[in-house]
């Protein structure tokens, strides 16, 4: 249990006695100076009042009674207005040496989320094109959430929603056949709303390859050929990309498929049947003014078809039918008014609309030599996720795109993705695990035991000030986890990372770890060193990075 969670306990008990509550507003938090403690909280002050005390009386005595109930906390004491500080006893940071040798891949790892489902939609760009850098960001935060919330006990779903119908697709097939027919010779023109990309006219000759006769058939015949080949042509290489960039995803699920399956009837009764649907015009209308849309939608046109907002529906009506407790979808940003009216129908379907979250994915502005680099998927001056990959690395640009908070922007610099040098973040991060496991061969060839590491006596000699910030920090990941799990934040985990890097490096550079002189400090050291490098080994996994041996 970690330090807050162990001091929240015992403040429950000590006021358990006289009928007291923690408040919900109340704050538990590292004091900015850790002269004055591992922990502070300002219980006393929120209680003062009810318990009609002075705060700083009251702070007193709960720290006089956390000192003499608690076996983990060494010392406690008042400060300021009324906060409590509390100072743990050296053993229990010394002791999460041992919990993390224990638990080893797993340290970190909770059943808060035991016995619920949640499933994960990300990416789910549209087959007209290549993934492209902004794509993925989307697709580096969507897996890292799922790696994320398995680690706290989710049963988590990964899934792509493949759009494979409507207007868009219709636009790819018209694009490829006029370029097969500008290939053949032949004087087209070529409009604007068509896709532009070299990848068309690529896709044009291959088709022309395989079916010779295609500029022979029926126009509405030859670009339903060329839409599907387009499709399949893309989506396969979609899907290469993902897997190269250490996505995962267990279904690509079919738009089309919702009307076969007769998924879209079903979303539709659900509506009827609470009353939140009628008729105008020769339309179908789902009525979102009744949960705060500014006007209604139509669900089905007066020409039959449907509209997106009807597949979307049925689509999420499909994954709550499938039986998963939790959705989260990951998007872009341009469709943060598109959640209200979602939420609106989950509502209407009779769901519980908290059970729905989105992430919103932020533009990327690539940059190269300081400057940005223009991006038009429609205009084809994209520069794709795989260019990206090939030139930085699958590790770099993960590490990149999830260091920041998902919606906000994100300045990605070429450059320094590239670098090997203690300036790139991911290097720094990666080089700190390399650096400890350098360390722990040496200890290997010069004969020292690994194996008996972390016995109480040996621990006790981790004494001075950075042995204690260590400590400190890597006691910190559980927490971390958890609220990264909570926020569905994967950047909490890369600016851990980077911190205890930073510390690790500190430390290296200030203690001598293998001591010829001093055999129990040099198996302390090498100890914290290890449980160090297996939390930079967790954490980089959950963001989809290696943790490299040597570099």
């Amino acid at each position: 249990m970690h330090a807050k969670d162990i001091l929240i306990g015992a403040l429950e008990t000590i006021l358990a006695r006289d009928n007291l509550e923690i408040p919900q507003k109340h704050v538990v938090n590292p004091p900015k100076d850790t002269r004055f403690g591992d922990l502070s909280t300002n219980v006393a002050m929120l209680l003062a009042k009810q318990t009609g005390k002075n705060p700083r009386a009251l702070a007193q005595e709960l720290a006089e009674a956390l000192v003499r109930e608690c076996p983990d906390i060494a010392s406690a004491e008042a400060a300021g207005p009324g906060f409590c500080n509390v100072t743990f006893r050296p053993g229990y940071w010394q002791d999460i040496v041992k919990r993390i040798e224990k638990a080893g891949p797993d340290f970190g790892h909770s059943s808060k989320g035991a016995d619920s489902s949640v499933l994960v939609e990300y990416v789910s760009a549209n087959p007209t094109g290549p993934l492209h850098v902004g794509h993925g960001r989307g697709a580096a935060y969507g897996d890292s959430v799922a790696r994320i919330l398995r680690s706290q006990g989710w049963k988590v779903g990964t899934e792509y929603y493949l759009n494979d119908a409507g207007l868009q697709m219709r636009t790819l097939g018209l694009s490829i056949l006029l370029r097969a027919r500008e290939l053949a010779g032949q004087e087209t023109d070529f409009p604007k709303d068509c896709y532009q990309g070299d990848y068309i006219v690529d896709l044009a000759r291959e088709i022309t390859t395989l079916v010779p006769d295609l500029l022979e058939k029926p126009e509405e015949e030859a670009r339903a050929h060329c839409q599907e080949f387009g499709m399949v042509e893309i989506l396969g290489g979609i899907k290469s990309d993902l897997a190269k960039f250490h996505c995962e995803h267990q279904l690509f699920f079919s738009e089309k498929s919702l009307v076969d399956s007769g998924a879209v009837s079903r979303a539709f009764a659900a509506l009827d049947k609470a009353g939140h649907t009628f008729y105008k015009d020769g339309a179908y209308w789902f009525r979102t003014t009744a949960f705060g849309d500014d006007r209604d939608r139509v669900l089905r046109k007066s020409d039959g078809s449907l509209t997106y907002f009807a597949t979307d529906i049925a689509y999420h009506h499909d994954k709550f039918e499938r039986g998963y407790d939790w959705l989260v979808d990951v998007w872009g940003a341009d469709h943060h008014g598109y959640i209200p009216r979602m939420r609106a129908a989950i509502e209407a379907m009779g769901r519980n609309a908290d059970k729905f979250d989105v992430a919103l994915i932020q533009l990327v502005n690539l940059l190269r030599d300081n400057n940005q680099v223009s991006m038009s998927t429609r205009a084809g001056t994209f520069v794709t996720l795989e260019d990206v990959v090939n030139e930085v690395g699958v590790d770099a640009a993960r590490f990149m795109f999830l260091s920041r908070k998902s919606d906000s922007p994100l300045d990605f610099d070429l450059e320094l993705a590239k670098e090997r040098s203690m300036e790139n973040p991911v290097y720094y991060v990666q080089y700190a695990h390399a650096r400890i496991q350098a360390l722990m061969r040496r200890a290997k060839e010069r004969g020292i035991e690994l194996a008996d590491f972390s016995s109480p006596e040996i621990l006790a000699r981790l004494d001075t000030l950075e042995d204690q910030a260590l400590l400190r920090q890597i006691a910190l990941y559980e927490e971390m986890l958890a609220n990264a799990a909570r926020d569905l934040a994967p950047h909490y985990v890369s600016n851990y990372l980077r911190e205890l890097a930073a510390l690790l490096h500190s430390y290296y550079a200030k203690h001598q770890i293998i001591l010829p002189e001093d055999q129990q400090k040099t198996l302390a050291r090498l100890a914290l060193s290890r449980a160090v490098g297996q939390v930079i080994n967790n954490g980089l996994f959950l963001l989809g990075v290696d943790a490299p041996e040597q570099m």
